[in-house]
């Protein structure tokens, strides 16, 4: 049996100054990563690497905060100077118990939003940008973001009244605390072992389950009236029924990163005869815009400078289908988007399913600058200037 330390040990120092630095230094990251203007491609060039930076950073206090968490478990440290006032020291643990749980779960709902989404601000650790279990999943990010933005407010909190509580045992009460965390020697009495109330810990739990529960209300709230900005498309009689369940996808590359989006609401008027040729039927296609899911810049993707779907609500994408006579059918049509009508070929296959039904494969790529969108992003290895679209759906003859 030992006697309870006096001071903290030199681990134990080194890991509680080193995790302040990094968090004095993310928090202001953080907010001045957000406030950066990304219109052009050097300003969204460099909002990225402040926030790879800010990211990189946030996971390696991760790990410290697990590897410091272990090491006070498995090591005493010194009681509280005046145990006697039950009060200030139960807060004094709470705040504690607050500082430590943050440490953990602000960078770690950070990391998991990363890993739902796609393609911007990369992690630069070489273990990838995935976490196992974690899909990508648009909902899934934008939760995990409102955690973690909530979060940082309860770190921030805590570490506002932690500073606080040093100051006025430095300036106060005039004692050792401070001194019990620093280097060198110090003259702090001997005071009996610490124990932790079980209240403090409780109570820290409760705070965090309450920001969970704050930021998942937050979120369906704001979400509450979406839907209201796509267009309502005009049911169509076609030759040919297409089935639910059918995808109209594109892919950006931004960053180097790949994004994919989806349209959940267009209509097809489709008029095919295999039998016939050289053109076997045509094809009108209309996009509702708004309908566009593209991750956590969906809401960038419908701004004047890119989709503009206030002023162009839907796209439509019309031609004769032909062959060049193998397997593949193509669609030397016109596209028209974003008030720009210009030549597209579309190719696609179609395998006869048992069912009766026939699914429709085809893939083109759309240039994004001959339709202004995102003129403003003019460097491709910031936001590529192909945009990849598939598609893909089952049909049957209408009867």
């Amino acid at each position: 049996m030992s006697a309870p330390p006096t001071t903290y040990g030199t681990v134990t120092k080194i890991f509680h100054w080193t995790t302040a630095l990094l968090i004095l230094m993310l928090i202001p990251m953080g907010m001045y990563a957000n406030q950066l203007p990304f219109e052009t491609s050097a300003e969204l060039a460099r909002k990225a690497q402040v926030f790879s930076i800010h990211k990189t950073l946030g996971v390696l206090v991760f790990f410290v905060a697990l590897a410091r968490i272990l090491w006070a478990m498995s090591h005493a440290k010194p009681g509280p100077l005046y145990p006697e006032r039950k009060a200030e020291t139960f807060v004094a643990e709470l705040i504690h118990w607050l500082l430590y749980g943050s440490l953990v779960v602000v960078p770690l709902s950070g990391w998991i939003h990363h890993a739902a989404t796609t393609g911007f601000a990369p992690i630069w650790w070489p273990f990838g940008q995935n976490l196992p279990l974690v899909p990508k999943d648009e909902t899934l990010a934008e939760l995990f973001g409102g955690f973690h933005w909530i979060l940082t407010k309860v770190l921030a909190a805590s570490l506002f009244l932690h500073l606080a509580g040093a100051a006025k045992h430095v300036v106060i009460d005039r004692d050792s605390t401070l001194s019990r965390m620093w280097f060198g020697k110090s003259k702090a009495p001997k005071v009996p072992a610490h124990r932790t109330p079980a209240a403090a810990p409780l109570g820290a739990l409760v705070i965090f389950i309450a920001a969970f529960a704050a930021a998942y209300a937050f979120k369906s709230n704001t979400h509450a009236g979406e839907g209201a900005t796509v267009a309502a498309l005009e049911d169509v009689e076609s030759d040919w029924e297409v089935l639910d369940g059918g995808t109209l996808a594109i892919t950006i590359l931004q960053l180097g990163s790949e994004v994919t989006g989806t349209f959940s609401e267009w209509t097809a008027d489709i008029s095919f005869d295999a039998d016939a040729g050289p053109t076997f039927g045509e094809v009108t296609a209309t996009i509702a815009i708004g309908s566009l899911s593209l991750g956590t810049v969906t809401d960038q993707a419908m701004g004047a400078d890119y989709f503009d779907v206030a002023n162009f609500p839907t796209a439509t994408f019309r031609g004769p289908i032909t062959s060049d006579g193998g397997a593949t059918y193509r669609v030397d049509g016109e596209l028209e988007l974003k008030g720009i009508t210009a030549p597209l070929t579309l190719y696609f296959d179609l395998l006869e399913q048992d069912d009766g039904t026939w699914l429709m494969q085809g893939a083109t790529q759309i240039d994004r600058m001959g339709y202004n969108i995102g003129l403003a992003q003019d460097k491709e290895g910031t936001l590529g200037f192909g945009v990849d679209v598939d598609i893909d759906f089952f049909a049957r003859q209408a009867e």
